[in-house]
């Protein structure tokens, strides 16, 4: 019979534990997925993020032997961002533990370090549900917190004028020919133009729509037609497939990717806003970073963070319970918010 004195031994150690649960697979979650975010593992608890005013020039052609023009000076300037820590356990009680028995070949304590890695798992998930959360502000410019508060406004600490929303007019019962592909060049445009150079060979434009946007987009009589002929020549973009996707939740349009955003059941906690959609570039040079920075513990001092840590907190007094907590300490940075665009459906 297992006691409490079991999570004395080593499996149970810092070290151990933290192994265990970066082991554990990361669910399928849309934008983790689309690996939008660079990832840096940081040995501080604060990231340096370093902005840089560089735009491309046409150089004026000059005549052999004559003096060169000097590039002008690049105007740089550094920012410290603390990292936010997401951490939470799930008490296991001298009750829950003594009653464990041996079952064919399992021992007491391979039985514990199962029920330990079941509590991790469902406490991991709810971390990488708050990632998801942050990646989908990161991505709209404005890193969440779970309570609907502000972390970080990456328009206003980079200094940028968030882009106009744009009317797409999806309710219009008799819109005119090609009034949808105007609306998408304009937010590529803006997009384009806003990227200084971070709009490289094999970016896309995203955009997540939400419930309604969505409805009324696939509604429109231009990606009616467009419909038509991906019933009958398939979908030559493979996206959706590559994002674990259904085919019907994603459509490539006016150089666009619009894809039906499904969060959390309830539409509002993890969600696009109902009547809107949000455009972020996928593969654009640097646009996104996550850091990763080290527990807050004299174990981990001055290492490289990892994603995950897990520690076993014990009641020593009374050694009636023990207490597997998981923490993460991440930053997802956008670092280009003058990139992201956004759209209402009317």
């Amino acid at each position: 019979m297992a006691t409490m004195d079991i999570f004395s031994g080593d499996a149970f150690s810092a070290i151990s534990l933290t192994t265990a649960v970066n082991k554990v697979e990361t669910k399928p979650q849309l934008l983790g997925r689309m690996s939008l975010f660079t990832s840096r593992r940081v040995r501080t608890a604060k990231v340096a993020v370093e902005s840089r005013d560089q735009t491309l020039s046409v150089i004026q052609t000059s005549q052999r032997g004559e003096p060169l023009k000097e590039g002008e000076g690049i105007k740089r300037e550094i920012r410290d961002f603390r990292t936010s820590r997401i951490a939470k356990g799930d008490k296991i009680e001298a009750d829950e533990v003594q009653g464990i028995r041996a079952f064919g070949s399992e021992s007491e304590l391979q039985q514990v370090i199962d029920e330990v890695a079941d509590r991790q798992i469902r406490i991991v998930d709810d971390v990488e549900l708050t990632w998801e959360n942050m990646r989908l502000g990161s991505t709209q410019g404005v890193l969440i917190d779970a309570d609907g508060s502000t972390i970080y406004d990456w328009f206003s600490e980079f200094g940028v004028t968030q882009a106009a929303e744009i009317d797409f007019d999806l309710d219009n019962a008799s819109p005119a020919p090609g009034a949808l592909l105007k609306k998408c060049d304009q937010v590529v445009t803006q997009m384009r133009r806003a990227a200084k150079g971070a709009f490289i060979g094999g970016t896309k434009v995203i955009g997540l729509c939400g419930t309604n946007f969505w409805r009324d987009l696939i509604a429109h009589p231009e990606i009616q037609k467009l419909w038509e002929l991906m019933t009958l020549y398939g979908d030559q973009t493979g996206l959706a497939n590559l994002l674990g996707l259904p085919g019907n939740d994603v459509i490539e349009y006016g150089g666009i990717v619009f894809i039906r955003y499904w969060g959390t059941d309830d539409d509002t906690t993890v969600a696009i806003g109902t009547d809107k959609c949000k455009f972020f570039p996928m593969g654009a040079r640097d646009a996104f970073e996550v850091a990763w920075a080290p527990m807050e513990s004299f174990r981990f001092v001055n290492t490289r963070g990892k994603r995950l840590y897990s520690i076993m907190i014990r009641d020593k007094d009374r050694d009636m319970w023990a207490r597997p907590e998981v923490y993460s300490y991440p930053l997802h940075i956008c670092t280009r918010p003058a990139m992201l665009q956004r759209a209402k459906r009317t």
